[in-house]
């Protein structure tokens, strides 16, 4: 592959996931991926194109300027290709985007300010966009918000009941995880269209999580509100919290700001209330009561959401399991399905064990799928979007 490149950029908490692809005559295809783990003492990257391998081991650990780090993965791409643009995921667009957008200097600054309302993945996005514009300073660069899927639900479901100068200031539901959302929606208007017309919920079960209620392939309503810290539990992020609990902490119990939000987003979960990992495949393989119950209550409250989202739809005509946990996790998906009897969900035991595309049965009333998200697709599609609606390729 010698062809022109279009690198996108999904930055997680603790990982990056890269994802290669070709500007062909045909479009976008797909050419490769790499992951950048932090959670190593040494930054491991892997490229992976049909058979051949690519390991780059770095002996430096992770800091706060990834020049160094992009260095490597464009010398590492080299052989590949000229790489012509580049997608980033960036988790939270507040009210300022509506879809895709250039990285310009007012777009940075605009996605700086909102840097307060994902304090955990804001700033690494804003790292690697620096960090290429630092190495390829001509090099397009564009941002894809994970937000802008949900700007379609109505402003009484973004609402919050607090005094209405602050949601006029920007404290609302905001939802996330919108361009696995996107992914989905795509893919099941592809292989079932005539249920992509229909009432979807769709579970986003990884280490952050969450599930959106989908009507015709937009956006209705999402467990996730102003933060990524709302909606159900995650791997160490509590969900839904009585705000009382956080005055407590901040009154009676002493706690300052920083302890709370360390917490919030680091020590609860399925690692808060097992004691033992935020990792669902750990806690599956514990036969401890505690790593039963924090896979219980995770079960409990996705079905609960389920319950809450299909009242807002006035209907349910499927349910779509999808990311890490949702593609893989055959008894999690059983074990929600289970507390959803009443609406009518029964699940096909063989093909829920093959993690197969559909899962219900022939009498279930609501039909239940498990689809692949593509976030990395998305970004490369919105990328190419905004690249066609300039009158001028990007720099190369």
């Amino acid at each position: 592959m010698t062809g022109n490149l279009l690198l996108t950029f999904n930055a997680g908490s603790s990982t990056v996931k890269i994802g290669i692809f070709e500007l062909g005559d045909k479009g976008l295809e797909r050419r490769g991926k790499a992951v950048v783990d932090f959670g190593s003492h040494s930054l491991q990257l892997t490229v992976k194109e049909a058979t051949t391998h690519l390991d780059l081991a770095r002996l430096s650990n992770r800091s706060d300027d990834l020049s160094e780090l992009m260095e490597e993965v464009f010398r590492a791409l080299s052989g590949l290709g000229s790489v012509t643009a580049a997608g980033h995921r960036v988790v939270h667009g507040g009210d300022l985007f509506s879809g895709p957008a250039e990285l310009t200097a007012r777009t940075l600054e605009q996605i700086t300010s909102l840097t307060d309302l994902a304090p955990l993945h804001q700033p690494q996005a804003l790292r690697l966009v620096r960090a290429v514009k630092h190495l390829r300073p001509d090099l397009f660069q564009t941002a894809s918000f994970d937000t802008t899927f949900h700007a379609t639900q109505l402003d009484l479901v973004r609402r919050f009941a607090i005094p209405r100068v602050y949601h006029e200031r920007g404290i609302k539901r905001y939802g996330f995880h919108g361009l696995s959302y996107q992914s989905v929606s795509s893919t099941l208007a592809s292989k079932s269209p005539e249920v992509a017309h229909g009432k979807i919920i769709v579970a986003h079960l990884g280490s952050g999580a969450s599930l959106c209620a989908i009507d015709n392939g937009t956006s209705r309503d999402s467990s996730m509100g102003f933060s990524t810290l709302d909606g159900i539990p995650m791997a160490t992020r509590p969900g839904w919290l009585d705000p009382g609990v956080l005055l407590h902490f901040l009154g009676p119990l002493g706690k300052t700001v920083g302890e709370v939000e360390e917490m919030l987003y680091h020590q609860c979960g399925l690692l808060g209330v097992s004691g033992l990992s935020g990792d669902v495949r750990v806690l599956l393989d514990d036969n401890g009561p505690a790593a039963r119950e924090a896979i219980d209550l995770f079960t409990l409250r996705i079905a609960g959401e389920i319950g809450r989202l299909a009242s807002t739809l006035k209907g349910l005509d499927a349910l779509v399991f999808t990311a890490g946990i949702g593609e893989n996790q055959p008894r999690v998906r059983e074990l929600v399905s289970e507390r959803l009897l009443w609406l009518g969900v029964e699940l096909d035991r063989r093909a829920n064990d093959m993690n197969a595309f559909k899962i219900s049965t022939a009498t279930s009333r609501i039909a239940v799928y498990v689809i692949s998200t593509d976030e990395e697709m998305v970004i490369a599609e919105e990328c190419l979007a905004v690249i066609s609606s300039r009158d001028f390729p990007p720099h190369s």
